[in-house]
């Protein structure tokens, strides 16, 4: 079976204490995100490419408060190198029928049980879902699918999302269009490193910044 390539490079937004404690360790991991809403189901969660992105999010989450699950004073960003290992690439043809396979089984299951799956919400203005509750409920399923006739877990997740505003007049491209890794086993995370490069921050700044690291405060 065709994949992506095995290693690629991925940006995670948090709070600088939990960067610099996460970089300081050799054996401790980001912290994994379990919200009911995860669009790419629970692990953690990493911007291919794109350390902008990530400290977009992290300078959103010290004001959106809800979007992140500590608190975010000093708005970071932490690179990873990734090995996809066995990846669900939900840019396959075959990982997209995988995933419908899954979501007809849940309902299937929710219809005899009586109950109701749950939905998608809050749109944004390119009609793209904020908050994921089913997307997210399919995922897990699929994954106790696969326990369940033991096969192989899933190391990885990765997808496509196109959001945010159109990119100009009668654009087909949006503003915030992104590929996103969810990371299920911590194994593939080979290592964290510090960014040398981010477009419009003069990282000396940084550097020069009066922050004190609590270096055994981990994630």
């Amino acid at each position: 079976m065709y994949g992506r390539p095995g290693v690629i490079y991925g940006f995670h937004g948090c709070d600088r204490r939990v960067g610099e404690a996460v970089l300081a360790s050799h054996t401790h991991h980001l912290k994994p995100s379990k919200n009911d809403y995860d669009w790419l189901g629970h692990g953690i969660y990493f911007w291919e490419a794109s350390p902008e992105r990530g400290l977009e999010f992290a300078r959103d989450a010290k004001v959106r408060k809800k979007i992140s699950q500590g608190r975010i004073r000093y708005p970071y960003v932490v690179g990873a190198v990734i090995e996809l290992g066995n990846c669900l690439n939900l840019l396959d043809h075959a990982g997209l029928m995988e995933m419908r396979t899954a979501h007809q089984m849940l309902k299937s299951l929710a219809d005899a049980e009586g109950k109701q799956l749950p939905s998608n919400k809050s749109k944004d203005k390119s009609g793209a879902y904020r908050m994921r509750a089913l997307d997210c409920a399919v995922l897990e399923y699929l994954h106790q699918m696969r326990k369940d006739a033991s096969l192989p877990d899933y190391d990885t997740v990765i997808g496509a999302l196109w959001e945010g505003n159109d990119l100009y007049d009668e654009a087909g491209v949006t503003d915030k269009n992104h590929m996103q890794l969810c990371v299920r086993n911590e194994e593939c995370i080979r290592g964290y490193f510090r960014i040398r490069e981010l477009q419009g921050i003069n990282l000396a700044q940084w550097d020069n910044h009066p922050f004190r690291a609590r270096t055994n405060t981990l994630p």
